[in-house]
C-alpha cells in the first residue's frame, strides 16, 4: 500500500433497526465535505466508500475484523502517526473522527477545523 487509505460509509443506508428510513454517517459526511472543498489535497488519497452493514470484508481485509468502524484511515506502509488508534498488520489505523482530520491536515494538506 503506497497510499493513505481512507474508507468512508457510502451515505443512504438502510438500517433494519429503523424499517422504511434512510442514513448517512454524520462522521463520514464531515470528512466527504472536506474532500469535495480540497480535491487537490483528496487526490492524494485512496477514498473507497464501502456499505454499512457488517461485515465489511474490503476493510477486514486491510485492517481486521476488529477494526471495521468507520471512517477510518489506514496509513501507507511503513507510516506513522501520532494520531493512530491502532495497528494491524504492522499499519498504522486511525479510526476517530478528529483524529482523522489531524492527520490529514499533517500529512496531506488539507487546513485544520477552526477552533
Amino acid at each position: 500500500m503506497e497510499r493513505d487509505t481512507l474508507f468512508l460509509v457510502k451515505p443512504g443506508f438502510s438500517d433494519p433497526a429503523y424499517p422504511g428510513q434512510s442514513f448517512f454517517c454524520w462522521h463520514c459526511a464531515l470528512i466527504e465535505g472536506l474532500l469535495a472543498g480540497f480535491p487537490e489535497f483528496a487526490a492524494r488519497l485512496d477514498v473507497r466508500r464501502v456499505a454499512w452493514p457488517r461485515p465489511r470484508g474490503e476493510v477486514i481485509e486491510m485492517a481486521g475484523e476488529a477494526n471495521q468502524w468507520l471512517p477510518l484511515l489506514i496509513l501507507a506502509e511503513g507510516e506513522a502517526s501520532p494520531h493512530e488508534t491502532g495497528r494491524h498488520e504492522g499499519r498504522a489505523l486511525i479510526a476517530d473522527k478528529d483524529a482523522i482530520l489531524s492527520a490529514l491536515a499533517e500529512r496531506h494538506g488539507f487546513p485544520l477545523p477552526h477552533p
